[in-house]
């Protein structure tokens, strides 16, 4: 493998509601796995403002609220053949309104290029029913926990 990796600032969303956590994989690219939202910062665009644009592309949910940043980890793509290198912000957003218990949603424009995306999303039972997600999207689970309960219960 040639050449030198690009580099990406990422963030990615574990959306709670009710003491769950949401999940989703693409209806189309199951082998995509399970995921939490998330997407690639713009340039010029914070890391918050750019958890809470993805977050809302992603899901269509109304009533996202940043609670705050539980991290950052750097993930080198070149152990899959992949010349990038991701900087990875993980946040907490709390769904302050009623939510489906499942639904699909369709990203109409991925921040990738690559189109659109069908989505399935459902919600995860805190602490212990989080199914296993993708590529480290998991990262963070622990310290979410550790923060204050109640954000993640309401």
């Amino acid at each position: 493998m040639a050449g030198n990796p690009g580099f990406k600032r990422k963030v990615y969303a574990y959306i709670t509601h009710r003491g769950r956590l949401l999940v989703f994989r693409h209806v189309h690219e199951p082998e995509a796995g399970l995921q939490v939202p998330g997407g690639t910062v713009e340039d010029g665009e914070s890391f918050e403002a750019a958890v809470c644009r993805e977050a809302f592309e992603e899901t269509g949910l109304p009533g996202l609220e940043l609670v705050r940043c539980l991290g950052e980890d750097v993930r080198d793509w070149s152990d899959v053949g992949i010349l990038v290198v991701h900087t990875r912000k993980f946040f907490h957003l709390r769904c302050t309104q009623t939510s489906p218990e499942t639904w699909r949603h369709t990203e109409m424009d991925a921040s990738d290029g690559s189109g659109e995306h069908l989505f399935e999303f459902f919600w995860a039972n805190l602490p212990d029913g989080v199914p296993e997600l993708l590529t480290g999207h998991d990262i963070f689970i622990n310290e979410l926990l550790q923060g204050d309960e109640n954000a993640w219960r309401d």
